[in-house]
């Protein structure tokens, strides 16, 4: 190479194990390397799965979304996604939920956000009704034993059907503080020996398909519950919860219409002694690694509401005089909201692709990135949407107008998958305070 020319070479950021890497172009002269430009660019694996998920989208969701809103009846309007959730599975979309080292086709985060974000840029109540195995397997990866893992992950390597996975962790009377431990405090649901088996009573309440699709329970709950050695986590597989579930409400909710979201009473849930995760009392530790995947994917949900309302104000500014001289795009106050909320898409979308991929690939930066993806991009999002409401105006105040309902989805953000308030900022308090926590460690700048 002569000096003076331009060469190309990769340096992978810590914790990034496939996806977007840093492509730096450097420049070699007689002082040495001089880097020049950074930039991130999708593979052509990936732009292939970017573009099969978009087309999914489109062919199977679209048209979904609108009769799922049409459809008064929380339940039915819920059973209307199992055809094209069966579609998606044979697809193979539902394995690439799953980590390729446990059988499945994740091989980073960023290739799960890639079809998530095109998934839930039209349809976040379906995408949300597929992931419960980002939360459900999540202990199992990090504790399971390999019999266990082989037995719970199984299901949702399979090439047909509408397997279902469910995170049994909130209930009805709040579980910020479920490890609290007290007389009618913290996690109620308990878990009691009864020779080779536990036997689990209690209520849970919001995780999606808790009933499953027939009200006989998902395929696998990952329950959180009190046993003697305390708040523990025990899988129950569909064969255990079959007749023991009893649904006490089916939530109507104002945006996200087609999650079966639902408060349940567990009656006698006799579940092998061999199902527990861990050691019995580990549970508050594996209950909180559990949602950082989750808490990851929801800037990715924001990324995904913020992109499709941008789309609407960003044409209804290109196309409206609202009566006056020239299209409103012209007048630098509805240019600054559209150049504010693009950068603000930008950086929610990158952050929650790092925070995904750390997460997926256990590095020690994922929490802290996952509940930053989580915080800032819900809070993000319904921030950005609701300024490109206001460029539309009180055209956008009525539920025939595409981009409401994005609001609405946004609005869910900062409160499901651990509230920003009751949960996730705590988390970062007692990440903050942690002996020898370095403020450059996540980002690999220490």
């Amino acid at each position: 190479m002569a000096v003076g020319s331009d060469t190309a070479r990769t340096a992978v950021t810590p914790g990034w194990t496939g996806g977007p890497q840093w492509v730096v172009l450097d420049h070699i002269t007689e002082q040495g390397v001089t880097p020049m430009t950074v930039s991130f660019l999708l593979t052509p694996e990936q732009e292939q799965l970017k573009a099969a998920a978009r087309g999914f989208a489109r062919e199977q969701l679209r048209d979904l979304a609108s009769a799922t809103r049409a459809e008064p009846d929380p339940r039915t309007r819920a059973l209307l996604l199992r055809p094209a959730f069966e579609n998606a599975v044979a697809a193979g979309f539902l394995k690439g939920l799953i980590p390729a080292p446990f059988g499945g086709g994740a091989d980073s985060g960023v290739d799960a956000a890639i079809f998530l974000e095109e998934w839930a840029a039209e349809m976040p109540d379906f995408v949300i009704s597929m992931a419960g195995p980002l939360i459900a397997l999540a202990p199992v990866y990090q504790v399971g034993t390999p019999e266990q893992v082989e037995r719970f992950v199984r299901p949702f390597l399979a090439d047909s059907g509408a397997p279902l996975a469910a995170m049994a962790f909130s209930e009805p009377e709040g579980s910020a503080n479920f490890d609290a431990d007290g007389a009618g405090q913290g996690t109620r649901t308990t878990a009691v020996g009864d020779g080779d088996a536990w036997v689990i009573n209690g209520r849970k309440a919001w995780a999606s398909h808790l009933c499953g699709w027939d009200g006989d329970g998902p395929d696998v709950m990952t329950i959180v519950c009190r046993t003697p050695g305390g708040i523990s986590l025990i899988v129950a597989e569909r064969e255990h919860l079959a007749g023991h579930i009893e649904v006490e409400e089916y939530y109507d909710l104002p945006g996200l219409k087609g999650c079966l979201t639902t408060r349940v009473r567990l009656v006698d849930v006799r579940v092998p002694r061999g199902n527990l995760l861990g050691e019995e009392g580990q549970g508050v530790e594996l209950t909180r690694a559990a949602f950082f995947p989750s808490g990851a994917s929801i800037g990715i949900f924001a990324a995904a509401a913020m992109r499709q309302a941008f789309d609407i104000a960003y044409r209804f500014a290109l196309t409206e005089k609202r009566g006056g001289p020239v299209p409103i795009i012209e007048y630098q106050a509805v240019s600054d909201v559209l150049a504010d909320a693009k950068g603000k898409i930008e950086a929610v979308r990158l952050l929650a692709w790092r925070a995904l991929d750390a997460v997926m690939s256990m590095h020690p930066s994922g929490p802290e990135f996952a509940l930053h993806s989580k915080i800032f991009g819900s809070e993000t999002g319904i921030q950005v949407v609701n300024d490109l409401v206001r460029i539309v105006g009180v055209t956008a105040y009525d539920e025939k107008h595409p981009i409401i309902r994005h609001l609405m989805d946004a609005l869910s953000y900062p409160i499901i998958e651990g509230s920003n308030a009751g949960v996730r900022r705590r988390q970062l308090q007692a990440l903050f305070r942690a002996p020898g926590y370095d403020p450059l460690a996540a980002s690999g700048m220490a």
